[in-house]
């Protein structure tokens, strides 16, 4: 019997605007993978390249920030830089031999619900179509 792919996946949402949209879909009863897990911080602009990385040495399958609209970020430019560092970040991951696409940066204000229980789905297929990032329930060595 084949066992089910469940990818473990990694959501840093911005509290202003990415997170309000989380809990706009939950109260709205909109269903997303339950494999998502979500971390709040202050901004996507403070989430450094070692956050990224770590997520995967410690046996994530896919990462994805989610910050303010281009342009409404509540501290200015924050997730303008975040997406930057997502950029090196995919660089450093093509190097290392792991494929990119297993990061990515969202937009979604605290009014997409919506859009941010797709954006979920979405990613989530993503990484079910890459596969497991290491063998079986293995850690990066």
């Amino acid at each position: 019997m084949t066992e089910v792919f469940e990818p473990k996946i990694l959501a840093i949402c911005c509290q202003w605007c990415s997170y309000a949209a989380a809990d706009l879909a939950g109260a709205m009863r909109l269903q997303y993978p339950p494999n998502v897990r979500i971390i709040m911080v202050p901004c996507t602009g403070r989430v450094d390249a070692l956050h990224m990385l770590r997520p995967f040495e410690e046996g994530a399958d896919g990462v994805l920030l989610s910050g303010c609209l281009p342009g409404d970020c509540h501290y200015k430019d924050g997730n303008l830089k975040a997406a930057k560092r997502v950029d090196y970040v995919k660089g450093m991951l093509a190097s290392l031999g792991v494929e990119p696409e297993r990061l990515e940066m969202y937009h979604n204000s605290s009014a997409m619900g919506p859009q941010f229980a797709q954006t979920c789905r979405d990613f989530t297929e993503r990484i079910i179509g890459l596969g497991p990032i290491y063998g079986a329930g293995q850690k990066a060595a």
